[in-house]
């Protein structure tokens, strides 16, 4: 085997390992599931509207702020991970630019916060 592929032996065993897991959950969960629906069970969750409304009726804004608040704190992870792996090679340049992007999302999230846009009523 080239050397240069035995580099990569582990990932590819991990992705079938992965891949082969997933297919037996999926498997096991409709074949072991027990189908007895009643109305609580296909009830609205989760949004708090029934499924089977008109399709222009109007959200509540705090939908979408919550919507908003996981964008950014999926964007801050998606950004930290590669720059935290990094670290040790990346320049100051590089750390302040972060520390002020963790800086403005910080500000935002106090923002909203104090506006209330955490609290459910």
């Amino acid at each position: 085997m080239d050397p240069y592929f035995r580099e990569y032996l582990p990932i590819v065993i991990l992705l079938l390992i992965a891949v082969g897991l997933g297919l037996v959950l999926i498997l096991a969960a409709a074949v072991i599931a027990i189908r007895n629906p009643d109305p609580e069970k296909v009830s609205a969750y989760e949004c708090g509207f029934n499924a089977f409304d008109d399709a222009r009726m109007k959200f509540d804004v705090r939908f979408y702020l919550v919507s908003i608040l996981f964008i950014i704190f999926d964007l801050e992870v998606a950004f930290l991970f590669p720059w935290a792996v990094t670290f040790s090679e990346i320049s100051m340049t590089a750390f302040w630019s972060m520390m002020v992007f963790l800086g403005v999302l910080t500000i935002g999230f106090a923002y909203e916060w104090k506006k209330g846009a955490l609290e459910w009523e």
